[in-house]
């Protein structure tokens, strides 16, 4: 056991948004750490990332639809009957307008908040599954965003709107789904957790906003801002033996941003 508790080598690994910033770098990881990696994505993302990265031969690639509850049970089985049920749900999904808030319709609130319920159909489905063979991880993700509000300062005088609100109301909400679930399926051996990103800016942004990466690294004890690949480790870490007595646990991956 001590020699294999950090191990991911055959674990089968599904990660939903893989194809993502964050998930990318997961994907890749996970990867390299032995597991049998499923990235799904939306559009044809996941294939178009594995074959611009050389991974198409090692991950596999689908596309999922998170529109309606038939979609995710059909999903579901689909892929349990081609990969076999699987050691560890990653769903590093969200959903987000980018409006302001005086702009911001009730439509949209309710369309970008539809990820929640996504997410909990999602663990669900496969969560069943991993109850009937008596073991399985679920990670959620949530956001530094889920827990405290952006503050305006990091914005000012930036062409950009500070977080939406509707994004950090989904993320709180994530906080709480991983409770539950941890709680009914504890005594089956299945473990649900989430990870609370902080400051993982894209390239895009950190190229053009340099003023803007500033203030954020200035928020964190560390003084900088995230890379993809220590979140990868996150995940890797609940994804592993390693995390078996942790549940229903929000691992902050922040840089300390919260702790002040």
């Amino acid at each position: 056991m001590n020699n294999q508790i950090l191990s991911l080598a055959g674990k089968k690994i599904w990660i939903i948004g893989g194809a993502g910033w964050l998930g990318q770098a997961t994907v890749s990881l996970l990867n390299d750490a032995g597991a049998a990696v499923l990235c799904a994505d939306i559009n044809g993302r996941a294939k178009q990332f594995l074959e611009a990265n050389g991974l198409q031969e090692a991950v596999a690639a689908t596309d999922i639809d998170t529109g309606s509850e038939e979609a995710i049970r059909n999903f579901v089985a689909e892929q349990a009957a081609l990969h076999g049920t699987p050691d560890a749900l990653v769903d590093m999904t969200y959903g987000t307008t980018a409006k302001k808030m005086e702009e911001l319709t009730a439509a949209d609130f309710n369309r970008v908040n539809g990820a929640i319920t996504a997410s909990f159909l999602l663990a669900r489905e496969v969560g069943q599954l991993m109850a009937a063979c008596g073991k399985g991880s679920i990670v959620l993700f949530s956001s530094m965003y889920g827990m405290v509000s952006p503050n305006p300062d990091v914005y000012e005088g930036l062409e950009m709107n500070k977080n939406p609100v509707e994004y950090g109301a989904g993320k709180g909400a994530i906080i709480q789904l991983t409770r539950y679930l941890a709680i009914h399926w504890g005594k089956n051996n299945v473990r649900c957790n989430c990870i609370s990103p902080g400051p993982f800016p894209g390239t895009q942004i950190q190229e053009k906003n340099p003023e803007f990466i500033k203030r954020l690294s200035a928020k964190t004890p560390l003084g900088r801002v995230g890379k993809p690949v220590e979140i990868a480790g996150a995940v890797a870490f609940l994804a592993s033996d390693a995390s078996a007595y942790i549940t229903g646990h929000n691992l902050v991956v922040d840089g300390g941003w919260t702790a002040w």
